[in-house]
Protein backbone atom coordinates (compact mmCIF):
# COMPACT_ATOMS: atom_id res chain seq x y z
CA UNK A 1 0.00 0.00 0.00
CA UNK A 2 0.78 3.58 -0.38
CA UNK A 3 0.26 5.13 2.95
CA UNK A 4 -0.08 8.63 3.79
CA UNK A 5 1.23 8.90 7.22
CA UNK A 6 1.34 12.10 9.11
CA UNK A 7 3.10 13.84 12.63
CA UNK A 8 6.14 11.17 11.69
CA UNK A 9 8.39 13.68 13.87
CA UNK A 10 6.20 13.20 17.01
CA UNK A 11 6.05 9.67 19.04
CA UNK A 12 3.26 7.70 17.74
CA UNK A 13 4.30 8.62 14.00
CA UNK A 14 7.77 7.94 14.63
CA UNK A 15 7.45 4.59 16.04
CA UNK A 16 4.75 3.55 12.92
CA UNK A 17 7.05 5.01 10.50
CA UNK A 18 9.79 2.16 10.76
CA UNK A 19 7.18 -0.34 11.37
CA UNK A 20 4.97 0.36 7.87
CA UNK A 21 8.41 0.87 6.00
CA UNK A 22 9.25 -2.49 6.26
CA UNK A 23 5.88 -3.61 4.09
CA UNK A 24 4.95 -0.73 2.52
CA UNK A 25 5.32 2.48 1.02
CA UNK A 26 5.01 5.19 3.29
CA UNK A 27 4.47 8.92 1.91
CA UNK A 28 5.48 10.85 5.00
CA UNK A 29 5.45 14.70 3.75
CA UNK A 30 7.38 17.13 6.47
CA UNK A 31 5.44 19.89 7.75
CA UNK A 32 6.35 22.76 5.67
CA UNK A 33 4.68 20.43 2.62
CA UNK A 34 1.58 18.83 4.37
CA UNK A 35 0.82 21.68 7.00
CA UNK A 36 -2.29 21.24 8.73
CA UNK A 37 -2.97 24.29 10.14
CA UNK A 38 -4.08 24.97 6.29
CA UNK A 39 -6.86 22.40 6.20
CA UNK A 40 -7.86 23.89 2.62
CA UNK A 41 -4.33 23.26 0.95
CA UNK A 42 -4.52 19.05 1.98
CA UNK A 43 -7.20 17.89 -0.63
CA UNK A 44 -4.34 19.00 -3.53
CA UNK A 45 -1.76 17.66 -1.94
CA UNK A 46 -3.52 14.11 -1.63
CA UNK A 47 -4.36 14.43 -5.35
CA UNK A 48 -0.77 14.08 -5.85
CA UNK A 49 0.12 11.42 -3.19
CA UNK A 50 -3.12 9.39 -4.15
CA UNK A 51 -1.98 7.01 -0.93
CA UNK A 52 -4.23 3.82 -0.39
CA UNK A 53 -4.49 4.90 3.43
CA UNK A 54 -4.29 7.78 5.67
CA UNK A 55 -3.22 7.59 9.06
CA UNK A 56 -3.08 10.96 10.56
CA UNK A 57 -1.06 10.73 14.55
CA UNK A 58 -0.17 14.54 14.25
CA UNK A 59 -2.28 16.91 16.41
CA UNK A 60 -1.81 20.15 18.28
CA UNK A 61 -0.92 18.49 21.99
CA UNK A 62 0.17 21.08 23.70
CA UNK A 63 -2.74 20.97 26.30
CA UNK A 64 -2.56 23.85 28.63
CA UNK A 65 -1.17 26.34 25.60
CA UNK A 66 -4.41 25.22 23.71
CA UNK A 67 -6.67 27.54 26.19
CA UNK A 68 -4.82 30.37 24.55
CA UNK A 69 -4.50 29.15 21.27
CA UNK A 70 -8.05 27.56 21.06
CA UNK A 71 -8.84 28.71 16.61
CA UNK A 72 -5.18 26.99 16.43
CA UNK A 73 -6.35 23.63 18.06
CA UNK A 74 -9.30 23.33 16.60
CA UNK A 75 -7.82 23.68 13.23
CA UNK A 76 -5.30 21.24 13.25
CA UNK A 77 -6.99 18.63 15.39
CA UNK A 78 -10.23 19.25 14.14
CA UNK A 79 -10.68 21.19 10.46
CA UNK A 80 -7.68 19.57 9.52
CA UNK A 81 -8.68 15.80 10.41
CA UNK A 82 -12.33 16.81 8.75
CA UNK A 83 -10.39 17.43 5.13
CA UNK A 84 -8.55 14.57 5.36
CA UNK A 85 -11.75 12.19 6.20
CA UNK A 86 -13.91 14.37 3.04
CA UNK A 87 -10.96 13.51 0.81
CA UNK A 88 -10.77 9.56 1.78
CA UNK A 89 -14.63 9.48 1.98
CA UNK A 90 -14.48 10.99 -1.96
CA UNK A 91 -11.35 8.76 -3.35
CA UNK A 92 -12.57 5.51 -1.14
CA UNK A 93 -9.56 5.76 0.53
CA UNK A 94 -9.58 4.04 4.44
CA UNK A 95 -8.31 6.00 7.43
CA UNK A 96 -6.97 6.39 10.66
CA UNK A 97 -7.38 8.55 13.21
CA UNK A 98 -6.16 8.95 16.46
CA UNK A 99 -7.78 10.70 19.51
CA UNK A 100 -7.46 11.42 23.31
CA UNK A 101 -8.84 10.27 26.52
CA UNK A 102 -9.40 13.99 27.02
CA UNK A 103 -12.51 13.89 25.21
CA UNK A 104 -14.17 12.27 28.37
CA UNK A 105 -14.85 14.37 31.84
CA UNK A 106 -13.19 11.62 34.33
CA UNK A 107 -15.62 11.93 36.29
CA UNK A 108 -16.67 8.09 36.75
CA UNK A 109 -14.37 5.55 38.59
CA UNK A 110 -14.87 3.17 36.26
CA UNK A 111 -13.12 1.99 32.97
CA UNK A 112 -13.77 4.09 29.93
CA UNK A 113 -15.70 2.40 27.28
CA UNK A 114 -15.94 3.40 23.07
CA UNK A 115 -19.53 4.02 23.27
CA UNK A 116 -19.78 6.04 27.10
CA UNK A 117 -20.58 9.75 26.70
CA UNK A 118 -17.79 12.46 26.06
CA UNK A 119 -17.54 15.53 27.88
CA UNK A 120 -13.90 17.05 27.54
CA UNK A 121 -13.23 19.41 29.83
CA UNK A 122 -10.53 21.54 27.86
CA UNK A 123 -9.74 23.21 24.91
CA UNK A 124 -7.52 20.73 23.79
CA UNK A 125 -10.07 18.05 24.61
CA UNK A 126 -12.80 19.50 22.77
CA UNK A 127 -10.70 19.98 19.66
CA UNK A 128 -9.37 16.06 19.70
CA UNK A 129 -13.54 15.49 20.07
CA UNK A 130 -14.09 17.28 16.88
CA UNK A 131 -11.93 15.79 14.79
CA UNK A 132 -12.63 12.94 15.44
CA UNK A 133 -16.41 13.41 15.40
CA UNK A 134 -15.49 14.75 11.69
CA UNK A 135 -13.90 11.53 10.72
CA UNK A 136 -16.52 9.47 11.62
CA UNK A 137 -19.17 11.31 9.84
CA UNK A 138 -17.58 11.78 6.57
CA UNK A 139 -18.82 8.43 5.35
CA UNK A 140 -16.00 6.82 4.59
CA UNK A 141 -13.74 3.57 6.22
CA UNK A 142 -12.07 4.83 9.41
CA UNK A 143 -11.04 3.92 12.16
CA UNK A 144 -10.57 6.14 15.18
CA UNK A 145 -7.97 5.25 17.59
CA UNK A 146 -7.98 6.53 21.44
CA UNK A 147 -4.72 6.51 23.56
CA UNK A 148 -3.57 8.23 26.49
CA UNK A 149 -0.40 9.08 28.63
CA UNK A 150 1.62 8.23 25.50
CA UNK A 151 5.59 8.49 26.23
CA UNK A 152 8.79 7.24 24.55
CA UNK A 153 12.16 7.09 24.90
CA UNK A 154 12.79 9.72 22.06
CA UNK A 155 10.93 13.42 22.37
CA UNK A 156 9.38 15.37 25.21
CA UNK A 157 7.20 13.03 27.36
CA UNK A 158 6.58 12.79 30.83
CA UNK A 159 9.00 10.17 31.11
CA UNK A 160 12.03 12.06 30.04
CA UNK A 161 11.10 14.70 32.33
CA UNK A 162 10.95 12.80 35.40
CA UNK A 163 14.36 11.31 34.27
CA UNK A 164 15.67 14.95 34.03
CA UNK A 165 14.00 15.67 37.46
CA UNK A 166 15.43 13.08 39.33
CA UNK A 167 18.98 13.61 38.36
CA UNK A 168 18.61 17.76 39.44
CA UNK A 169 16.16 17.30 42.22
CA UNK A 170 16.15 15.60 45.87
CA UNK A 171 12.58 15.52 46.02
CA UNK A 172 9.69 15.06 43.22
CA UNK A 173 6.20 16.43 43.97
CA UNK A 174 3.89 14.44 41.36
CA UNK A 175 -0.08 14.40 41.53
CA UNK A 176 -1.59 11.23 42.76
CA UNK A 177 -5.08 11.40 42.68
CA UNK A 178 -5.12 10.73 38.29
CA UNK A 179 -5.67 7.86 37.22
CA UNK A 180 -4.77 6.09 33.64
CA UNK A 181 -2.27 4.11 31.68
CA UNK A 182 1.16 4.89 30.38
CA UNK A 183 1.40 3.55 27.22
CA UNK A 184 4.40 4.09 25.03
CA UNK A 185 4.24 4.79 21.44
CA UNK A 186 5.76 1.57 20.53
CA UNK A 187 3.14 -0.18 21.77
CA UNK A 188 0.30 2.47 19.96
CA UNK A 189 2.36 1.10 16.66
CA UNK A 190 3.05 -2.46 16.50
CA UNK A 191 -0.70 -2.75 17.72
CA UNK A 192 -1.96 -0.74 14.95
CA UNK A 193 0.23 -2.82 12.56
CA UNK A 194 -1.27 -5.95 13.85
CA UNK A 195 -5.09 -4.48 13.07
CA UNK A 196 -3.75 -3.89 9.89
CA UNK A 197 -2.60 -6.76 9.07
CA UNK A 198 -6.19 -8.35 10.05
CA UNK A 199 -7.08 -8.00 6.35
CA UNK A 200 -5.19 -5.22 4.39
CA UNK A 201 -7.11 -6.09 1.22
CA UNK A 202 -10.42 -4.98 2.88
CA UNK A 203 -9.61 -2.52 5.64
CA UNK A 204 -13.07 -1.58 5.54
CA UNK A 205 -14.25 -5.06 7.12
CA UNK A 206 -11.14 -4.80 9.38
CA UNK A 207 -11.97 -1.18 10.82
CA UNK A 208 -15.91 -2.21 10.78
CA UNK A 209 -15.64 -4.86 13.13
CA UNK A 210 -14.43 -2.63 15.93
CA UNK A 211 -17.17 -0.50 14.43
CA UNK A 212 -14.66 2.52 13.59
CA UNK A 213 -13.72 3.33 16.71
CA UNK A 214 -11.48 1.32 19.40
CA UNK A 215 -9.50 1.88 22.67
CA UNK A 216 -5.75 1.42 22.88
CA UNK A 217 -3.67 1.74 25.90
CA UNK A 218 -1.15 -0.57 28.06
CA UNK A 219 -2.69 -2.62 30.17
CA UNK A 220 -3.42 -1.58 33.49
CA UNK A 221 -3.53 1.30 35.30
CA UNK A 222 -1.89 3.91 37.83
CA UNK A 223 -1.30 7.80 38.76
CA UNK A 224 0.64 9.70 37.55
CA UNK A 225 2.40 9.46 41.29
CA UNK A 226 2.69 5.68 40.82
CA UNK A 227 4.02 6.03 36.79
CA UNK A 228 6.59 8.71 37.90
CA UNK A 229 7.36 6.23 41.09
CA UNK A 230 8.16 3.66 39.06
CA UNK A 231 10.25 5.18 36.56
CA UNK A 232 12.74 6.44 39.29
CA UNK A 233 12.94 2.81 40.76
CA UNK A 234 13.28 1.46 37.58
CA UNK A 235 16.13 3.63 36.54
CA UNK A 236 18.03 2.99 40.03
CA UNK A 237 17.41 -0.62 39.29
CA UNK A 238 19.39 -0.24 36.29
CA UNK A 239 22.71 1.44 37.87
CA UNK A 240 21.57 5.29 36.94
CA UNK A 241 22.73 7.75 39.31
CA UNK A 242 20.14 10.04 40.49
CA UNK A 243 19.92 12.75 42.98
CA UNK A 244 16.31 12.33 43.93
CA UNK A 245 15.60 10.22 47.39
CA UNK A 246 11.80 10.64 46.66
CA UNK A 247 8.64 11.46 44.84
CA UNK A 248 6.34 12.50 46.96
CA UNK A 249 2.03 12.36 46.32
CA UNK A 250 0.23 15.38 45.95
CA UNK A 251 -3.36 16.27 44.89
CA UNK A 252 -4.54 17.82 41.86
CA UNK A 253 -5.37 21.43 43.22
CA UNK A 254 -1.89 21.52 44.69
CA UNK A 255 -0.51 21.65 41.14
CA UNK A 256 -2.53 23.79 39.41
CA UNK A 257 -2.30 23.87 35.63
CA UNK A 258 -4.60 26.25 32.86
CA UNK A 259 -6.18 22.90 31.34
CA UNK A 260 -7.98 20.78 33.46
CA UNK A 261 -7.41 17.13 33.35
CA UNK A 262 -9.56 14.04 32.99
CA UNK A 263 -9.53 12.79 37.10
CA UNK A 264 -9.72 9.25 35.72
CA UNK A 265 -8.56 7.77 32.00
CA UNK A 266 -8.76 4.41 32.53
CA UNK A 267 -9.79 3.25 28.72
CA UNK A 268 -11.38 0.11 28.40
CA UNK A 269 -9.77 -2.60 25.67
CA UNK A 270 -11.87 -4.92 25.60
CA UNK A 271 -13.25 -4.27 22.13
CA UNK A 272 -9.68 -4.22 21.02
CA UNK A 273 -9.81 -8.07 22.77
CA UNK A 274 -12.90 -8.89 20.94
CA UNK A 275 -12.50 -7.30 17.87
CA UNK A 276 -8.77 -8.21 17.00
CA UNK A 277 -8.12 -10.71 19.93
CA UNK A 278 -5.47 -8.41 20.27
CA UNK A 279 -4.51 -7.67 24.46
CA UNK A 280 -1.85 -5.12 25.01
CA UNK A 281 1.03 -5.70 27.53
CA UNK A 282 1.19 -4.16 31.05
CA UNK A 283 1.88 -0.91 31.51
CA UNK A 284 5.02 -1.83 33.84
CA UNK A 285 6.47 -4.33 31.50
CA UNK A 286 5.82 -1.68 28.49
CA UNK A 287 8.20 0.77 31.12
CA UNK A 288 10.80 -1.18 31.72
CA UNK A 289 11.65 -1.78 27.38
CA UNK A 290 11.20 1.71 27.10
CA UNK A 291 13.94 2.40 30.11
CA UNK A 292 15.97 0.00 28.66
CA UNK A 293 15.86 1.76 25.27
CA UNK A 294 16.36 4.99 26.79
CA UNK A 295 19.62 4.24 28.54
CA UNK A 296 20.65 2.80 24.97
CA UNK A 297 19.97 6.30 23.74
CA UNK A 298 21.73 7.74 26.61
CA UNK A 299 24.19 5.35 28.16
CA UNK A 300 25.60 8.34 30.56
CA UNK A 301 22.70 9.22 33.36
CA UNK A 302 24.75 10.18 36.28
Amino acid sequence: MRILLTGTAGQVGGALLPLLRDQHTVLAPPLEEFDLSKPDTLASKLDAFKPDLIINPAAYTAVDKAEDEAALAFVINGDAPAALARWAAAHGVPMVHFSTDYVFDGSDGRLWREDDPTGPLSVYGRSKLAGETAVRSAGGAHLVVRTAWVYAAQGANFMRTIIRLAKERESLRVVSDQLGTPTTAHTIASTLVQILRKGEADLDAVFAQAKGLIHLTNSGSTSWHGFASAIVEGLRSRGAALKAAEVVPIVTKDYPTKATRPANSHLDLTRLKVAYGIVPSAWEDALAAELDAFLELEPTTG
